[in-house]
């Protein structure tokens, strides 16, 4: 290239929401790159979306922008093109004359003019269309992500080249042979040399991020080549000391490619920055130049909530991404999206695997489908080989998808995935991600499976929407640490009679995005057994309150109106001073079953990798703040990276063993695992771990590691330990670390006294409201009233997880396909200092020890009777109910005292933990402590049990 000219700054503007054309004179400036809503430009609207962040200048129609430029006589009639970074659908006007449209929503559109411009000044008229675009767009036009903007962001430039120059440069990399494969096209002479150098690349930046460069240099040495007269395609060879790019180690090159002419005179010179590696799928495994790799994936959507729309500078998305590796990620996948170039270029510096996914949420057809839409299927053929070629280059480009669940024909997916392979083969391709859902299938062409199950029932993830059921292990089952999906990936035995399988098509209900769809399916006529890499897709989706302190830093166009929302609706509830102890109860038990849904993946052999959903929070859907960082990717202050580390790295210690609560004096067993990707020798290194109350070391031990150079998985040792008698409940840390290392691990335990039952059932206990219960509180008596409440329309079903995703969305989802509504809670907030958990210590939040006792209970709705008892055990509601829920509350009613919990007392009795809380409720009620101050009426507490 000869030189480039910088066409941001002032542009004239003309907003022409009715699409009636260009009025002269234009009425208005917008500084570019920009959009009219980050720009403020066009009528300001008062909605306030509830399931989205608000837009406050949303904006469609065309946009018409016009530019004088003055062409100097050095650069008059050089070829040159437009180049616009990141738009919508464009066309270009150059003096009046047109020069085309072109309608990319991930990749630069690039106006040639073959015959350049002459000396002096010209006009630029460029207009701009968010709608009526040949797709959906997925999350590059929603409101639930980045927004359906209008504008031009990014680069915006005229480039002009020399008579004799390169055109596009693409590079293929060879890691095992030390090679690079570049190829051009071509406008030459006879006699033309091309002449390729490479040395490591360290790039200056203002700001780092974090990011350290390398300290090891490579410089290779001129090679020549002669050139033909169209096209280059040479080898380039690096030598054996070429040092390889990969997550851990992230090297680059800049290879200087120059056009010498016949006499040795520089026609032209080209810098590409690209990395060697070889990224493959071996097996059920992915490698990186030959090692093994597990993929520590989060999903992205783009959102960026002080701008509406994706950063095009790499320092912004150093920042994204160093946050995420300080997390232990190595991987994005961009929902329905692409990033802008300087994502890929931040991500080749950090060392992050990238998957972009054609923009397309729907059904991929054949010509045999009366729904048949080509026009649509080409565009997004298209969209995808042009992403691989403005963006292929990069190393850190290593895999794509086709799109999100997926219907339709698997042949012509196949054929997709054959086409691109066939043109560019430097990265990993997928059907999409979960496709068919119901009734998944691994086609013939895909290098990788990414989904949530194999059928109805072999689940390998941890949570799944109520819509969606069967639930996940982390919604249903007792907490331990045994649960991995190696069963349900490759399963002993045959399908069982309820998977259901049939070859015939039939037409079912699925959930697709924020609504409910009917498609077809065919099931498989045989057990889906996988040959590839498996990905569980969308992991977590872990609810959590809102952080109404975050509603402050929305300074942009983009208002959280949805925050504001439900910050009234609790206030008008009387639970206003609740907000941030309910965000940080429900975020505390969030981070929790993020950790075992992690663990899980890391337990599992032949799992590939995963992709959470997510690290953070998601500002559409209905508001799914599922994320242990917000929209703006700061921390929530709810678990630091280091600790989130250490379940969720290159190297992750895990325990195995059956549940968290004990009795005393029982046997603990454990199984010590580790789950290593790094290069780094464990040689002469061992596990170090010890049992430790609040007092003292109760056992320790030391474990070597047989240590294997490129295995990625260890089993290191047991642990056999006969816990203490205990006269009280006694909480007790489990800690691993391997010294010399960052590698660590720790789990929380809980020991419990053995309880008289019978001296528990002797206090005043009762589990109805029955007539001696009301004659007892008549009496002035205290009584524990533990109802089991299961048909009562006043109380909401226990459950101990927190709620997936958003309950609004899914709500609405179930409703509309009659399953069953998702409970919807977000844990407990418990009043740990209260005299009733004398004997029963807890944090503020749910932990274990509630776990059999929340999900044999349902929580009482307070919000019309009662609205002066204060639960000092509180069911956090979701921000659209809001109900204030009492698990347990106490009050006066006339002359008596009264203790209520809606329990199942026979099935707590009959557990460790159950036994603990009964026995501290009723040495409570027989207390002088026990001085409810809250006042209900008798008639108000027969409503509530549905008793009048």
């Amino acid at each position: 290239m000869l030189t480039k000219m910088n066409l941001q700054g002032s542009w004239e503007l003309q907003l022409d929401e009715h699409k009636q054309g260009v009025q002269s004179p234009f009425d208005d400036t917008i500084t570019l790159p920009n959009t009219t809503s980050h720009a403020r430009k066009g009528r300001k609207n008062d909605v306030a979306h509830i399931g989205s962040l608000t837009d406050e200048y949303s904006y469609e129609g065309w946009v018409w922008l016009k530019r004088e430029i003055d062409i100097p006589s050095t650069l008059a009639g050089k070829k040159c093109s437009l180049y616009l970074e990141r738009t919508r659908i464009t066309k270009l006007w150059v003096d009046g004359e047109e020069y085309g449209a072109q309608d990319s929503l991930n990749t630069p559109h690039v106006y040639i003019l073959p015959e350049g411009l002459s000396e002096g000044e010209h006009t630029l008229t460029i207009r701009v269309d968010n709608t009526d675009y040949p797709t959906k767009g997925g999350h590059l036009t929603s409101v639930d992500t980045q927004t359906n903007w209008n504008g031009i962001t990014g680069k915006l430039e005229l480039h002009f080249y020399h008579d004799v120059h390169m055109g596009e440069v693409q590079i293929y990399p060879d890691a095992k042979e030390r090679t690079f494969r570049i190829t051009s096209t071509l406008s030459t002479i006879p006699g033309t040399v091309l002449s390729v150098t490479a040395q490591t690349y360290k790039p200056l930046l203002k700001e780092t991020h974090g990011y350290i460069a390398s300290d090891r240099n490579h410089v290779v040495s001129e090679q020549t080549y002669p050139c033909s007269q169209d096209e280059v395609n040479v080898l380039y060879k690096m030598g054996d000391d070429a040092l390889l790019w990969s997550d851990s180690d992230p090297h680059l090159y800049v290879l200087t490619l120059t056009l010498l002419g016949e006499h040795g005179d520089v026609l032209d010179t080209t810098e590409i920055i690209t990395g060697l590696r070889d990224f493959e799928a071996a097996g059920d495994s992915f490698t990186i130049n030959g090692r093994k790799t597990f993929l520590r994936g989060k999903h992205d959507g783009l959102i960026f909530p002080l701008t509406g729309y994706a950063p095009t500078d790499v320092d912004e998305w150093l920042r994204i991404l160093s946050i995420s590796k300080s997390y232990g990620i190595n991987h994005y996948r961009f929902h329905t999206c692409c990033p802008p170039e300087a994502a890929f270029t931040a991500a080749d510096m950090l060392g992050i695997y990238m998957e972009p996914e054609l923009p397309f949420w729907g059904t991929i057809t054949d010509e045999l489908d009366p729904q048949h839409n080509q026009a649509e299927q080409d565009y997004l053929i298209r969209e995808g080989f042009a992403m691989l070629k403005a963006y292929g280059n990069h190393p850190s480009f290593v895999m794509m998808s086709l799109g999100n669940e997926l219907w339709g024909s698997k042949e012509r997916l196949n054929a997709i995935i054959k086409a691109y392979r066939a043109s560019d083969s430097r990265h990993l391709y997928s059907q999409g991600s979960n496709n068919f859902q119901f009734t998944p299938h691994i086609l013939e062409e895909e290098d990788f499976y990414c989904g949530v199950r194999f059928s109805k029932d072999r689940l390998f993830r941890g949570s799944y929407a109520m819509c969606d059921a069967p639930l996940g292990h982390v919604q249903t089952d007792v907490p331990g640490t045994l649960k991995d999906y190696d069963d349900m990936i490759l399963p002993v035995g045959t399908v069982s009679e309820s998977e259901g399988i049939q070859a015939e098509e039939s037409e079912i209900q699925i959930q697709y995005g924020t609504e409910a769809k009917t498609v077809k399916a065919a099931s498989v006529e045989q057990q889906l057994i996988p040959h590839l890499p498996v990905i569980s897709h969308e992991i977590g989706q872990y609810a959590m309150y809102p952080n109404y302190e975050e509603i402050e830093k929305y300074t942009g166009s983009l208002k959280a109106k949805n925050f504001e929302v439900f910050r009234e609706r609790l206030q008008s509830k009387g639970m206003g001073h609740l907000a941030e102890p309910f965000f940080k109860s429900s975020g505390k038990l969030a981070v929790a079953c993020y950790k075992e849904e992690l663990e899980a993946a890391f337990r599992s052999n032949h799992l590939a990798g995963f992709q959470l959903l997510d690290l953070q929070d998601f500002s559409g859907q209905g508001t799914a703040l599922v994320g242990i960082l917000d929209a703006f990717m700061d921390s929530k202050g709810l678990v630091t990276p280091e600790e989130w580390r250490t379940y969720c790295s290159d190297a992750v210690l895990l325990a195995r063993f059956e549940k968290y609560n004990y009795n005393s004096g029982e046997d603990f067993n454990a199984h010590i695992q580790l789950r290593y990707y790094r290069a780094d020798s464990l040689t002469g290194h061992a596990v170090e771990w010890e049992l430790r109350d609040s007092d003292q070391l109760l056992a320790r031990g030391k474990e070597e590691i047989s240590y294997i150079s490129g295995e990625t998985w260890f089993e290191i040792g047991q642990i056999k330990f006969k816990l203490p008698d205990v006269k009280k409940m006694t909480p007790i840390t489990l800690s691993l670390h391997i010294p010399g290392t960052d590698i660590r691990k720790q789990y929380d335990l809980w020991v419990y006294p053995d309880h008289d039952v019978t001296a528990i059932e002797q206090g005043l206990i009762y589990k109805e409201l029955s007539n001696e219960v009301i004659s007892l509180l008549e009496k002035g008596e205290s009584v524990l009233l533990l109802p089991t409440l299961e048909d009562n329309d006043n109380s909401v079903e226990g459950t101990y997880c927190t709620d997936f995703w958003c309950y609004p969305m899914f709500r609405s989802i179930s409703e509309s396909m009659n399953k069953q509504v998702p409970v919807g809670t977000l844990g407990l907030l418990i009043n740990n200092a209260h005299p009733a958990l004398k004997h029963f210590p807890s944090e503020t939040h749910s932990t274990y020890p509630w776990w059999h006792i929340v999900m044999n209970s349902r929580s009482i709705i307070l919000d019309k009777v009662a609205a002066n008892v204060q639960p000092f055990v509180q069911t956090i509601d979701n921000f659209e109910r809001n109900h204030k829920l009492g698990l347990l509350f106490e009050c006066q009613v006339g002359k008596g005292k009264l203790l209520v919990g809606a329990l199942n007392y026979d099935k707590l009795i009959k557990q460790t933990e159950g036994r603990q809380l009964l026995y501290s409720l009723a040495q409570y009620v027989k207390s002088e402590d026990f001085q409810p101050e809250a006042e209900i009426e008798l008639e108000e507490l027969q409503q509530l049990f549905g008793n009048k």
